[in-house]
């Protein structure tokens, strides 16, 4: 893998989004906005202060965290699907000097700069309504791009393995729900069975909710910072290796 090349495939995928960003933003920043409407303003009013914060400050930081998930698990299921099995991209790149390995990369690159573009966005939003108590939330930039990475890799995987685009529907309801629900966003996880905070801290997501939630208030939470490393470093290469038998066999041409 040459990083010039896959730097190329992510060009391709930011000339494409420059055209289209409108309806793109608007997706990806409208639902946010909404739970957090609906549910720190409105639910909010009857929940009491979590440590010693109101709910609305409790859960927006998390709202950053899961923006930035949903825009890497929606554009490398659905953007990747349809650009290697409908409109042919992957067959137009792979005729370049483009090689697979570039083209995974470009993909999940691309998948981790648009987490860190929609988890900004609502870093402005929320720290424009004051529900920001540190500028220290900047520190949680990286980490967005690193979750969106890890979820970039999670959804080229399934996108490889998948037969068809209805399988995304049991991608987003039995996957990502679960992630969500479970990730610390709405509620503590202290208050839940052991069996389930031991599952939680395999969630990626659970990590980068307290990362953001913990550099909004003032601190830097390391260990949860450690864990999206390592999860990304352990995840990476099977995306590559996924993807290139799913090709193979679809294709019956080299990757290379």
């Amino acid at each position: 893998m040459q990083v010039k090349r896959a730097v190329r495939v992510w060009q391709r995928h930011f000339t494409v989004y420059t055209k289209l960003y409108k309806s793109s933003l608007s997706l990806n920043f409208v639902e946010p906005a909404l739970y957090l409407g609906a549910l720190g303003l409105g639910l909010g009013k009857y929940v009491q202060n979590i440590g010693g914060q109101s709910y609305v400050h409790y859960i927006a930081p998390g709202m950053v965290a899961y923006s930035a998930m949903f825009a890497a698990a929606y554009e490398c299921t659905y953007g990747t699907y349809l650009r290697m099995t409908y409109q042919k991209t992957f067959d137009a790149q792979l005729a370049t000097p483009v090689n697979l390995d570039d083209l995974v990369t470009g993909e999940m690159i691309w998948g981790a700069t648009k987490s860190v573009l929609y988890g900004c966005i609502i870093i402005a939003v929320i720290s424009a309504f004051g529900l920001v108590r540190s500028p220290l939330i900047v520190l949680s930039v990286p980490f967005l791009f690193l979750t969106g990475f890890i979820f970039a890799a999670l959804s080229v995987l399934y996108a490889a393995a998948v037969p068809g685009i209805d399988y995304f529907n049991y991608y987003f309801t039995l996957f990502t729900t679960p992630i969500f629900l479970f990730s610390g966003i709405f509620f503590p996880l202290e208050g839940l069975p052991d069996i389930l905070r031991d599952i939680a801290f395999f969630n990626p997501l659970y990590h980068t909710v307290n990362i953001t939630r913990g550099t909004s208030a003032g601190a830097f939470p390391f260990r949860d910072a450690l864990w999206l490393l390592v999860a990304a470093g352990i995840l990476a290469p099977y995306p590559y290796r996924l993807m290139r038998r799913r090709l193979l066999i679809k294709g019956g041409r080299s990757p290379f």
